[in-house]
């Protein structure tokens, strides 16, 4: 299935790309640091694991996230919804 631009989609399909969009990116945005801070505390209990680099390429994926709700609510703006 090919990615339309945001600039194709319905009102409908907008609204939904939003809702879910802002949906993932504050689930990432409470994840990555809880991540973060339980695999700190569990080095220093015990010591280095391979999960620890879980947080750190999580935070790519946020960024885009970030950027791909910013362009839907622009959009969403600009259509006056």
């Amino acid at each position: 299935m090919k990615n339309k631009p945001i600039t194709e989609y319905t009102n409908e399909e907008l609204i939904n790309q939003e809702k879910n969009s802002k949906a993932i990116t504050i689930l990432l945005m409470v994840a990555i640091p809880l991540l973060f801070f339980s695999n700190l505390f569990l080095t220093f209990k015990h010591k280095f694991s391979a999960l620890a680099v879980i947080p750190i390429a999580l935070v790519p994926i946020l960024i885009v996230n970030i950027n791909k709700w910013k362009q839907l609510k622009k959009e969403k703006a600009y259509r006056n919804l």
